[in-house]
């Protein structure tokens, strides 16, 4: 069964947000994509979802077909801001949210802001840096760089030596929609990776979750999950073993059988 996806705009908090909606049935379910992943690269893994949940994949402020003009306040509030306020203004309530990255990120600071509209949190492998912490693991000059190729006008070969380990197709929508990435939008953000403290966050956490690693990201170390089980014991923890930090493009197999036995569904069938 195919559902095909239709775009729609919402205006919150202020600001044009565009969502892709994945026409699919069941309870309702927010995708939010990391730093530079405008909505439409996840469409691959929303068609999935679709089969169990009514999925809507947002292009956070920056990005995509949302709003992007100079000066625009792209921090980690407000984002979480926006996605507080499209589920006041659509109406929405037990929300799932499925966040990967900085959209794992802005979860937990909307999870903890307002939790009332969300049912389950899906945290996919967000980055643990902040004050006081090692920083990130990739340097902010990989994503710079590559906006920057893409502005002038790239292709999936030239876009490649960046994500060596994508299929042809996940590359040709990079390489299409990458310029879409506001510069200063992604230093904003990559820069709250380092001075917003998530861990503050995750120790007021209350709505139950899962907090899925990847293996060989780097981006979480074993001894960050000892940390994250005691600050946050309602989310479960599970680790796609042989996946980067791009788990559904590394080991897209593993992130459906993991995320599918948390939400007690066969998105492998």
């Amino acid at each position: 069964m195919s559902f095909l996806p239709y775009g729609y705009h919402v205006r919150a908090n202020d600001v044009r947000l565009h969502l892709l909606r994945y026409g699919g049935r069941g309870p309702r379910l927010m995708l939010l994509p990391g730093i530079t992943s405008p909505a439409i690269t996840w469409g691959f893994v929303a068609e999935r979802l679709a089969r169990h949940f009514d999925v809507h994949v947002l292009d956070f402020r920056g990005r995509g077909l949302s709003s992007s003009e100079s000066g625009l306040d792209a921090s980690l509030d407000a984002m979480a801001s926006d996605v507080l306020e499209i589920m006041s203004v659509m109406e929405w309530s037990a929300v799932t949210l499925l966040g990967h990255s900085m959209g794992a990120r802005v979860t937990i600071r909307a999870a903890v802001r307002d939790p009332r509209r969300i049912a389950k949190l899906l945290l996919v492998d967000p980055p643990v840096s902040g004050p006081g912490r090692r920083p990130y693991p990739t340097p902010l000059s990989w994503y710079i760089d590559s906006i920057r190729m893409a502005l002038r006008g790239t292709s999936a070969d030239k876009i490649r030596s960046f994500a060596p380990s994508w299929t042809e197709e996940q590359l040709r929508l990079r390489a299409e929609w990458l310029h879409t990435c506001n510069e200063d939008a992604v230093i904003q953000a990559y820069r709250g990776f380092h001075e917003d403290d998530i861990h503050a966050d995750l120790a007021k956490l209350r709505t139950p979750g899962l907090l899925m690693t990847a293996g060989r990201g780097g981006v979480i170390l074993p001894e960050d999950l000892t940390e994250i089980r005691m600050l946050a014991p309602y989310l479960l923890q599970c680790t796609a073993t042989n996946a980067g930090h791009m788990i559904p493009w590394d080991d897209e197999q593993d992130f459906y059988r993991l995320l599918g036995e948390n939400m007690k569904v066969d998105l492998l069938d």
